[in-house]
């Protein structure tokens, strides 16, 4: 890394008043060659403990955060935006996740028998070393559990690389792992800025690169990756489409998707993004969409009843109200909302959009926010053509009181993800990633654990007969 004049420091500010929370100071080129060192040093005996061992330590980790679930979800409230109650549900949920592989990761990882005509054959998976993480910010305890649990339980060392706005966390959940019993190196907190990427994803102790964020960032490190032959697990955006039947549960299907997408602000990247109503039920929908939407309470993260708390930043509220604004230039008709709410913090008003058309810029783009885009087509083939009309796959949703023929619709979205009457959600055993710009590989359940190891063939045969 090239040292530079200037120190640079990470801000933990609280987006609901502005405040000043902490800061920290990026690391120098000599404290981040120690801790890549120590990495490095670690996986050369990590990779040697028991199972048994690895998963003692995750199986700790898990304890403790469901222990102070409600002390980790404030810390995020105040330092991202994320109402207290969601917080507790990330919190509940990574542990999960740190536990699932503590359970199953032994089971997983296990020898994988190939039948062969003479002698024995078999898979072993094996850890390949030092993996970077590269994070982002709207879900910072469930993208650090997701990327590092199965990786340490394979035997794997992480450094995090952590989103600049969540320092905070960033540095706890490293505390956290050494809590549990995690060795030095194990798992490691890097502050470091996004321009010293490059020179960390070069270094020969880095075996491997996880990354979740926008589509520039994974282009970037892609290429990057690519250059220094790293294999690479990408997760980007999406523009999530949530079909609306003509069989659905309206009542269901309108409160599934206006929750869903003004959890956290609308900054999830698999939120409902593209509601898309057949047009039989389409008046009745929208009638109860807007009833929800009036109903939504926004306000302190941190007070009982909050439906959604402030976004993440300014830069954050200040790129989604002006994607809005350019809808409506263009012609699209912003039903309710559209504005930030008056006073401190980065509050927005929940906003419902329609008449949306393919000569906007809404129709490509994925908004990052509170914005509720709903389409009306005239039947199901125009809406399974209109969800698959995008750039992203990552998740989907199929509204329908016929499970089966949802199922069949399911099929034909081209996504990584689709839920059916609910939309798009997570938990530890489900394989979680997209497909086209929303990336590739997969985190979670039995299929991420395979990503970053090495499926070492191992052949017991004789010498004359080696097939």
């Amino acid at each position: 890394m090239k040292e530079t004049t200037k120190t640079t420091t990470f801000k933990s500010v609280n987006p609901s008043n502005g405040q000043l929370n902490k800061e920290f100071e990026e690391l120098t080129s000599a404290a981040l060659d120690r801790k890549l060192e120590a990495a490095a040093n670690a996986y050369s005996t990590w990779k040697d403990e028991s199972f048994e061992a690895r998963a003692g330590v995750l199986s700790k980790l898990a304890s403790i955060m469901l222990e102070r679930k409600e002390e980790l979800a404030r810390l995020e409230a105040e330092e991202m935006g994320k109402p207290l109650a969601q917080g507790i549900e990330e919190v509940t949920l990574s542990a999960g996740i740190f536990d699932y592989y503590a359970q199953h990761g032994q089971s997983l990882l296990a020898d994988d028998s190939i039948e062969t005509e003479t002698g024995e054959a078999f898979i072993s998976y094996e850890p390949i070393g030092t993996i970077l993480s590269i994070q982002p910010w709207n879900f910072p305890y469930y993208q650090i559990a997701r990327s590092a649990a199965p990786n340490v339980l394979a035997g794997n060392t992480v450094v995090l690389k952590h989103a600049e706005i969540v320092p905070q966390i960033a540095q706890l959940m490293e505390d956290l792992f050494k809590e549990a019993g995690a060795p030095d190196g194990v798992y490691t907190n890097l502050f470091l800025h996004v321009d010293h990427i490059e020179d960390v994803i070069a270094d020969e102790r880095i075996q491997a690169i996880t990354l979740t964020g926008s589509e520039r960032a994974g282009s970037s490190v892609a290429a990057l990756a690519g250059k220094h032959i790293k294999k690479t697990v990408i997760e980007l955006g999406g523009s999530d489409p949530f079909i609306v039947l003509e069989d659905a549960n309206v009542d269901d299907a309108v409160e599934r998707a206006v929750l869903g997408r003004i959890a956290n602000a609308g900054q999830v990247c698999t939120s409902p993004k593209r509601i898309i109503v057949v047009e039989a039920i389409a008046d009745i929908f929208i009638e109860k969409a807007k009833e929800t939407f009036r109903n939504i309470k926004v306000g302190n993260p941190l007070e009982s009843g909050t439906d959604m708390g402030p976004m993440s930043s300014k830069k954050a509220l200040e790129t989604v109200i002006e994607q809005v604004q350019k809808a409506a230039e263009q012609g699209a008709n912003i039903v309710i909302g559209g504005h930030k709410i008056e006073g401190s913090g980065e509050f927005m008003e929940p906003t419902f959009i329609t008449d949306i058309t393919p000569d906007m810029d809404a129709y490509h783009e994925e908004i990052f926010g509170p914005v509720f885009m709903l389409y009306v087509v005239k039947n199901e083939d125009e809406a399974i053509k209109l969800a698959n009309d995008t750039k992203y796959g990552l998740g989907a949703t199929v509204f329908s009181s016929d499970k089966a023929h949802a199922v069949k619709v399911a099929r034909k979205i081209e996504s990584g993800i689709v839920y059916i009457n609910h939309e798009t959600s997570n938990a530890p055993q489900l394989p979680f990633g997209g497909v086209k710009k929303s990336g590739y590989g997969r985190e979670q359940g039995k299929l991420g654990i395979y990503e970053f190891v090495n499926a070492k063939l191992i052949r017991v045969t004789e010498p004359s007969n080696p097939y």
